[in-house]
């Protein structure tokens, strides 16, 4: 029997795998990097930590979201999955993911140099890190609206797509972290200069392109656009 037929099939399973896979791998670097790098709590916290006590502590203050944001993930992963069936559910919780990402991009184009100031105070770091990052809203509202949908539409492609994802997203939130915890160990022109609000302007650019995606998708659930 010629299995010639068979090859372009297989050629363009192959390509259509390789694709989906390069969109969870760019959707969790993006992410992961817009998320590590936007100021906020963790990152203020990040180089306070590291101006006072040294790199050490900032690099434990950057590893504060592998503690907490597991249980957030879990969660958000039970109730999305609960609602499977319930497209225009599912419709109006992209749509908001999507108006997020928006507010993300945002602040990324917004974001001005950053100013440092060291508190006086005992390290604990990963113990103040952990505790910021529990009492931030942005992970709830992120893994809700965004993160977990993300999971569950790659999941529905590949098996692997979702850790692809994921392990992107928390290698660029912690590395970018860890990273600017060394520029302030270093110095500290990158934060204060041009070259950090280029860098945050064309990620939030990027964003407002994810997050136009997003509510596509939305509309498709929500029956107003075809699929």
């Amino acid at each position: 029997m010629d299995g010639s037929a068979g090859t372009p099939f297989k050629t363009d399973l192959l390509v259509l795998r390789t694709v989906k896979m390069l969109s969870s791998l760019t959707a969790g670097c993006v992410l992961g990097l817009s998320s590590g790098l936007a100021p906020g709590p963790l990152l203020t916290l990040v180089i306070t930590q590291t101006l006072k006590h040294g790199m050490r502590e900032g690099f434990k203050v950057s590893l504060a979201p592998l503690i907490t944001d597991s249980f957030i993930i879990a969660a958000s992963l039970l109730v999305l999955s609960r609602l499977a069936g319930f497209e225009r559910i599912l419709g109006a919780i992209s749509c908001a993911g999507g108006l997020y990402v928006l507010y993300l991009a945002y602040e990324c184009m917004r974001t001005g140099p950053i100013t440092f100031e060291a508190p006086k105070d005992q390290p604990h770091s990963l113990k103040k890190g952990t505790l910021i990052n529990a009492l931030n809203p942005h992970p709830y509202l992120f893994w809700i609206t965004v993160g977990s949908p993300l999971i569950l539409k790659f999941r529905a492609e590949s098996i692997v797509a979702p850790f692809v994802f994921v392990s992107c997203f928390y290698a660029l939130l912690v590395g970018s972290k860890v990273f600017l915890a060394l520029v302030v160990g270093k110095s500290r022109t990158f934060l204060t200069g041009r070259r950090y609000i280029r860098a945050m302007r064309l990620l939030g650019g990027i964003l407002a392109i994810f997050a136009l995606l997003l509510l596509k998708d939305a509309l498709v659930l929500l029956g107003l656009l075809p699929s």
